[in-house]
């Protein structure tokens, strides 16, 4: 975080963060952090469609009453893609991206997923770096997948397995530790 002088290996969290399923009334609130965040945000009818849609998990992080972030994941057969994921700027370095993943992740094992997968910016390492936390490997790069940009593919397979229990156990651990 720029202007800090010392950092801590845990940071806080948040006094009373909540990560609950993202409603429609939650999807205006949802629009304008993903047009603060994204060049290329999607609009309010993207969500609304999205919550409609069967196959979906769409949750948001609520801290002190404030909408701080949001993710989603669509769920095909047994591959779970996450479809968005973001945190409010002044928020960050909160692990709330991290808190946010575990959410999406145990969701979408309960409804059955096997295998992780999403595209992220060639430019956003730090998101890599939260994707490789949960076991997500490159395995590919998708040409123009944004306007302005290509996008590095990532998969995590087997999520359902003892080792990725294990993994996801010690992700908690340091998230409460």
């Amino acid at each position: 975080m720029a202007g800090r002088s010392v950092m801590s290996f845990r940071e806080p969290m948040p006094a009373e963060l909540t990560i609950r399923p993202m409603v429609a009334g939650d999807v205006s609130d949802v629009a304008a952090l993903e047009e603060a965040i994204y060049p290329q945000p999607w609009s309010v009818r993207v969500f609304e469609d999205e919550l409609r849609q069967d196959g979906r998990i769409y949750r948001v992080a609520i801290s002190d009453g404030v909408l701080v972030g949001y993710g989603g994941v669509m769920l095909i057969g047994e591959d779970a893609h996450v479809t968005t994921l973001a945190v409010e700027e002044s928020e960050r370095r909160l692990r709330l991206g991290t808190r946010l993943m575990l959410d999406l992740v145990e969701c979408s094992l309960e409804r059955g997923a096997r295998h992780l997968t999403l595209e992220v910016r060639l430019s956003n390492t730090g998101a890599q770096r939260l994707y490789s936390r949960f076991g997500m490997a490159p395995v590919g790069v998708r040409k123009a997948y944004y306007r302005d940009e290509d996008a590095l593919v990532m998969w995590a397979t087997e999520i359902d397995g003892d080792d990725y229990a294990d993994r996801l156990r010690r992700i908690k651990e340091a998230l409460d530790g």
